[in-house]
């Protein structure tokens, strides 16, 4: 079985507890805090994944970073993971969990990139395609990238419209050298 299946599944579970618990939105804060902590700390992500150090060593530096701060559902589902010796998965259960919450509360983000910052109108523009398109609500992260040219790149899930100079003028060089 693929990791990302095993991530999905515990993470799918920490979402049924926490919402038996009713805490979902807690253990969502507490997973995007830890995605945060992975995605910023290289170290710690080796850490949990170096299958030198050992188990206990991992619990202990959970603990330490985590414990009081976080949900006990949080906690209770790190724990699981360690004893299960799936340490490495931790960074993959915290981002599904995100999609996942996100998901059954009806939101999507989608990522628009464009060679400058867009107007409050276009925002709204590219919010009300999206959501007309997929009928959530809509989270737009925007990115800044001036090798563009001009035009823009929006991103939904696996889906992606580039309308950007960039690509036209390398289509157009792919056309000519045919």
């Amino acid at each position: 079985m693929s990791q990302q299946t095993v991530a999905y599944r515990y993470a799918k579970s920490l979402l049924g507890l926490a919402t038996e618990k009713g805490v979902e939105s807690q253990v969502f804060d507490d997973m995007k805090l830890f995605a945060q902590v992975c995605d910023e700390n290289d170290e710690f992500v080796a850490v949990m994944k170096n299958p030198i150090v050992s188990h206990r060593h991992k619990h202990n530096i959970l603990k330490g970073m985590f414990e009081g701060k976080v949900n006990a559902a949080t906690m209770t589902i790190f724990d699981i993971i360690v004893q299960k010796n799936r340490e490495n998965l931790l960074t993959l259960v915290a981002h599904d969990y995100v999609a996942q919450y996100e998901y059954a509360k009806g939101i999507q983000k989608a990522y628009v990139t464009s060679a400058a910052a867009l107007t409050d109108a276009q925002k709204e523009s590219f919010k009300k395609v999206v959501a007309d398109a997929t009928g959530r609500s809509v989270i737009l992260i925007e990115k800044i990238d001036e090798k563009l040219i001009g035009g823009y790149v929006l991103r939904v899930n696996d889906r992606q419209i580039d309308t950007s100079v960039k690509t036209k003028l390398n289509d157009l060089k792919v056309r000519f050298a045919q």
